[in-house]
């Protein structure tokens, strides 16, 4: 079972797996909140080109504080150090979290630039809307990096049970992998107008992948039965955590 013989004690190997959960649950929701609450009249806001774009919204609290609770929890978020800075999930998840509360306090310019002294910085430069994105893509940087060169360290897979291809350091390289591709695509798609909402679409599902990528680092499904077999490599008969729970 996944680091159950180390000196870490089960309860906080069990309340990390929650920490990952919490992450990937509000990455994932994030932009299916807003855009649900957007076709909801009373709340008088349209669907916006990107998911920054809320921030000039009546929906800027769900966005700003959802940005601000995922930054704080990887800040808080402790792992393993490394000496490679490329596989240090201390320093990663640290970066991450300075840049998610980034994101959400330096925000992207407004299609109506007097709209922006109605920001923690009244000012209308521009390079402060640069500034947004380039930790909005330093952020989905680094997640990728987590999930590609963190997240797939130190799996041992018990040995009577056959590989499978949805093993999670599979899963965890699709999704770092995706992460990349989906965020080449939005300056491209910024670009080019590859469709409508395409911005948000890219952004959306940037944070589906880097959700489920947590959500399956912090067993969110369980690892009983095949499931546990195929992508963790385990052989339990319940759930390790409601075992523990009982």
């Amino acid at each position: 079972m996944e680091t159950l013989k180390t000196e870490i004690p089960v309860f906080d190997i069990y309340s990390y797996r929650r920490i990952r959960r919490a992450i990937g649950y509000l990455g994932i929701f994030l932009p299916v909140v807003l855009v649900i609450l957007s076709f909801i009249d009373f709340f008088e806001t349209s669907v916006q080109p990107s998911i920054s774009h809320y921030y000039y919204t009546n929906f800027r609290e769900i966005f700003t504080g959802t940005l601000c609770a995922v930054g704080l929890f990887l800040i808080r978020y402790k792992g393993h150090g490394n000496p490679s800075i490329w596989k240090n999930d201390n320093l990663l998840t640290n970066i991450a979290g300075i840049m998610a509360i980034g994101v959400a306090m330096v925000p992207t310019n407004p299609e109506i630039i007097s709209q922006k002294i109605y920001t923690l910085i009244p000012y209308t430069d521009a390079w402060l809307g640069a500034l947004h994105y380039g930790f909005a893509g330093m952020l989905f940087l680094i997640f990728s990096l987590l999930s590609i060169n963190v997240f797939t360290i130190g799996h041992k897979h018990e040995a009577d049970v056959p590989e499978s291809v949805m093993n999670e350091n599979n899963i965890y390289r699709f999704c770092g992998y995706s992460i990349l591709v989906f965020i080449i695509m939005v300056p491209v798609s910024a670009k080019f107008k590859l469709f409508p909402y395409s911005t948000l679409t890219f952004e959306a599902l940037s944070l589906l992948v880097f959700g489920i990528a947590w959500l399956i680092k912090g067993r969110a499904l369980g690892d009983k039965g095949n499931w546990g077999q195929k992508v963790y490599g385990e052989c339990n008969k319940v759930n390790t955590e409601s075992s523990f729970n009982k």
